[in-house]
C-alpha cells in the first residue's frame, strides 16, 4: 500500500550509489562545518555518532562547533552581508533562479543522504525536496515580495513611501525530520531578502543540510552568505545569544522552542520559534468514511509518524462512525510494509533513535496500563525485532485526554482514536488541547465544516485535508503552544519576518 503522502515521479536509486562514489559531492566518513564557502572537517574538535536508523550503525561522524566556531561563522556572515544586501533585486533574484535548479537538479543526490540519515522512504524524501522548491520558488519573486507602498501629497507637499530591508544575520536551527525542507523555509526568504544565514541542523541527520549549502552556494549564493555550524545544544545556545545575530528562526519541540524564543528575545533578537502539536482529525456521521480511514493512514504513519503535522488523534463523533472509520483504518494498516527506506514498496521507515523508539513503544504500555486497548500493536510487528529502530503502525482505542499518549506528541506511528457523543464534544476537545498546530475534519456538510474552521483555535484547518500543510506563497505556522512570536513561516509571512519596513516622508521646495 502506498501512502498518500509519500510524492515521488521516478523509482528509488539504490542508495550510496552518488553519495559515496568519491564524486564531486561525496559525503565522507566525517561531515563539518560549511563556512564563507569552505567545508571544513575540524581538527581537535568534539565529535557526535550519525547513525543509519535502519541498520543501528554509525555511518560516519559530526563536528561539535565550539563557541569560537560559531563566532567565525557569524562575523563571515557580517561581513558577506553587505554586499550581498545591497545587490539589485534583479540580480539577487537571478541568483535565486539558479539556486532553484541546482536542487531541482540534484534531487535524487539530496534524498538519497536523507534516506541514509533520517530513514524515511526515497519516495518521501523526494517529496520533502519538492516542498522545499516551493519555498525558493516563492523567494525567486523578490522584486514583488519586496514591494514598500507609496502615498502622494499625504500633506501639503510632503510624500511618503515605505521600504522593507534586510535584518543582517539570521539565525536557522532545523530540526531531524526534514533536513532539506524546513532549511529552505527559512533561509530561501532569509537570503532572498538579502540577509545572510548561519544555519545549525539537527545533530542526528547534518549531512544533506551540508550537502544543500554547497549545491546553494556553487549555484550563486556568494562565499559567506550562507553557512552551515554542526553540532548540539551548546552549539545551537551560542548562536542564539551571539550578538551578531539579528534574527532568529527555529522548528523543533515546544520545551525546546519556548527557551529558543526566552534567549533570543531577551539579546534582543527578532525571533520565531515552532514547536510541537497534537493534530485532531474529526470524522462526522455525514463523512465519506472510507475515505476518512485512509486519509488517516497515510496522515499517522506516512514517515512514521515523525511529521509535526501528523494526524496523532482521530476523533469519532458516534460509536458507529468510530467503529467504522476504525474497521477502515485496520484494513489498511495490514497492508502497510516496514523497512528500510532503500528497499522497494515500503511504506515507512524506523524512527530517528533506539531511545526514541523505546519512547514511543512506551506509549503503547502507558495506554494499556490507563485503561485504553490497543488493537493494533506496533511491538508486535516483525520489524521491532529486527536491527535498525523500527516499529509498527499502532492504534490506539477508547483514548481519554487524561492518557499521556493523547496529552504528549508521541512523535511516532500511532494513531489514538477518541470516541465523542457530539461535534460540540469534539471541538471542546479541539479547543482545549494545549497545542494549536493542524486540525482537520471530514464531513460532507459545509455547515460542520464552516463551524470547526471558525471554532477552532487552531493556525491550519483541512476540510477533507488531513495535513493541511500550506503551499509555498502561503505561510505555515500554528496557534497556542505550537509557535512562539507572532510570525508564522514561509510566504508572505516569511518576507516580513526576514526584514523590517523603513518609511520616509519627503518633502521637496
Amino acid at each position: 500500500m502506498q501512502l498518500e503522502m509519500s510524492i515521488s515521479d521516478s523509482a528509488a536509486p539504490a542508495l550510496g550509489k552518488r553519495v559515496s562514489d568519491g564524486g564531486r559531492y561525496a559525503v565522507g566518513s566525517r561531515t563539518g562545518n560549511f563556512i564563507a564557502g569552505v567545508t571544513a572537517e575540524l581538527k581537535d574538535c568534539a565529535l557526535m555518532p550519525v547513525q543509519n536508523p535502519a541498520t543501528g550503525e554509525t555511518i560516519r561522524e559530526v563536528v561539535v562547533a565550539s563557541a569560537a566556531d560559531v563566532d567565525t561563522a557569524v562575523t563571515n556572515a557580517r561581513l558577506a552581508q553587505a554586499a550581498w544586501g545591497s545587490m539589485t533585486l534583479a540580480a539577487r533574484a537571478a541568483v535565486m533562479y539558479d539556486v532553484r535548479e541546482a536542487v531541482r537538479s540534484n534531487i535524487n543526490l539530496l534524498a538519497d543522504v536523507i534516506v541514509e540519515e533520517n530513514g524515511k522512504t526515497h519516495a518521501d524524501a523526494i517529496g520533502e525536496v519538492k516542498r522545499g522548491l516551493e519555498s525558493i520558488e516563492y523567494a525567486c519573486a523578490l522584486p514583488t515580495n519586496l514591494e514598500g507602498a507609496f502615498s502622494l501629497n499625504v500633506a501639503a507637499g510632503i510624500d511618503v513611501h515605505s521600504t522593507r530591508e534586510p535584518l543582517g544575520v539570521a539565525a536557522c536551527i532545523t530540526p531531524f525530520n526534514f533536513p532539506v525542507m524546513v532549511p529552505l523555509w527559512m533561509i530561501a526568504n532569509a537570503l532572498s531578502c538579502g540577509n545572510a544565514v548561519v544555519l545549525k541542523p539537527s545533530e542526528k541527520a547534518p549531512s544533506a543540510t551540508v550537502l544543500l549549502a554547497q549545491l546553494m552556494t556553487e549555484a550563486g549564493i556568494p562565499a559567506g552568505v550562507l553557512n552551515v555550524i554542526n553540532g548540539d545544544a551548546s552549539t545551537a545556545d551560542a548562536l542564539l545569544r551571539h550578538p551578531g545575530v539579528d534574527a532568529v528562526s527555529f522548528v523543533g519541540s515546544t520545551p525546546v522552542a519556548k527557551h529558543v524564543y526566552e534567549v533570543a528575545t531577551s539579546t534582543g533578537k527578532r525571533a520565531q520559534a515552532l514547536g510541537g502539536a497534537k493534530n485532531h482529525m474529526v470524522v462526522t456521521a455525514s463523512a465519506d468514511i472510507e475515505a476518512a480511514a485512509a486519509a488517516a493512514v497515510g496522515a499517522a504513519f506516512g514517515a512514521a509518524g515523525e511529521r509535526c503535522m501528523a494526524v496523532s488523534v482521530v476523533v469519532a463523533v458516534g460509536n458507529d462512525v468510530a467503529d467504522s472509520v476504525i474497521a477502515g483504518i485496520k484494513n489498511r494498516m495490514l497492508e502497510l510494509r516496514v523497512g528500510a527506506g532503500t528497499e522497494p514498496e515500503v511504506d515507512f521507515g524506523p524512527l530517528i533513535t533506539r531511545e526514541h523508539r523505546d519512547r514511543v513503544a512506551g506509549y503503547l504500555k502507558s495506554s494499556e496500563d490507563e485503561g485504553a486497548k490497543i488493537l493494533v500493536d506496533g511491538r508486535e510487528h516483525a520489524s521491532f525485532s529486527q536491527d535498525g529502530y523500527f516499529i509498527g503502525p499502532s492504534l490506539v482505542d477508547n483514548v481519554t485526554a487524561s492518557m499521556r499518549v493523547y496529552k504528549d506528541e508521541v512523535f511516532g506511528p500511532v494513531l489514538a482514536v477518541v470516541r465523542v457523543d457530539s461535534l460540540d464534544e469534539a471541538l471542546a476537545l479541539v479547543k482545549e488541547n494545549p497545542f494549536g498546530n493542524g486540525a482537520a475534519i471530514f464531513t460532507a456538510e459545509g455547515a460542520e465544516a464552516r463551524r470547526f474552521q471558525t471554532e477552532s483555535n487552531i493556525g491550519m484547518i483541512g476540510v477533507n485535508v488531513p495535513i493541511p500543510v500550506p503551499v509555498g506563497w502561503f505561510s505555515f505556522g500554528g496557534w497556542k503552544s505550537s509557535l512562539f512570536g507572532d510570525s508564522h513561516m514561509y510566504g508572505k509571512d516569511g518576507v516580513r519576518f526576514f526584514t523590517r519596513q523603513r518609511v520616509v516622508s519627503t518633502r521637496w521646495a
